[in-house]
């Protein structure tokens, strides 16, 4: 037995929230993802390579992606360079990243990407941990205005 003091709290769990993106980088998004379908890709590839930290550009770069594995791949990279940025915000690998928050979006689409396109490609145990791992982070998963 321990002498040290338990100290609960009614709080629950800590939340992060990611740092912004910078304005311009989230207007060269959109202005990319109004192009026409034919260029789209390829436009929002060029934001992603001018930004390769850009979680939100990783996710819709996946959800762009012209086959199941160039899916899997950049769902796969914005979801490990979201961890980076979780862990650089304070996160400790538990606690709240909630939807709610418009800067964890990127994130969380990129998971969600991640655990539709493993199980398209026959990951099936990579796609129940991430979708286990979507309801841990926000208890409200999925969200009503998931895109």
């Amino acid at each position: 037995m321990s002498d040290r003091p338990v100290t609960l709290t009614t709080s629950g769990p800590p939340e992060t929230v990611l740092d912004a993106e910078p304005a311009a980088v989230l207007a060269a998004l959109d202005a990319a993802l109004d192009r026409p379908d034919a260029e789209r890709r390829g436009a929002v590839a060029e934001v992603v390579a001018a930004n390769p930290r850009f979680l939100d550009g990783w996710a819709r770069l996946g959800q762009l992606g012209r086959d199941d594995v160039e899916q899997y791949a950049a769902f796969r990279v914005g979801y490990h360079r979201g961890l980076d940025r979780l862990r650089a915000n304070g996160w400790r690998g538990s606690g709240y990243v909630r939807w709610s928050h418009p800067e964890n979006r990127g994130f969380l689409r990129a998971l969600h990407g991640l655990t539709v396109a493993s199980g398209r490609i026959g990951e099936a145990d990579e796609e129940e941990r991430c979708a286990l791992f979507l309801r841990q982070l926000d208890p409200a998963w999925p969200p009503a205005d998931l895109d």
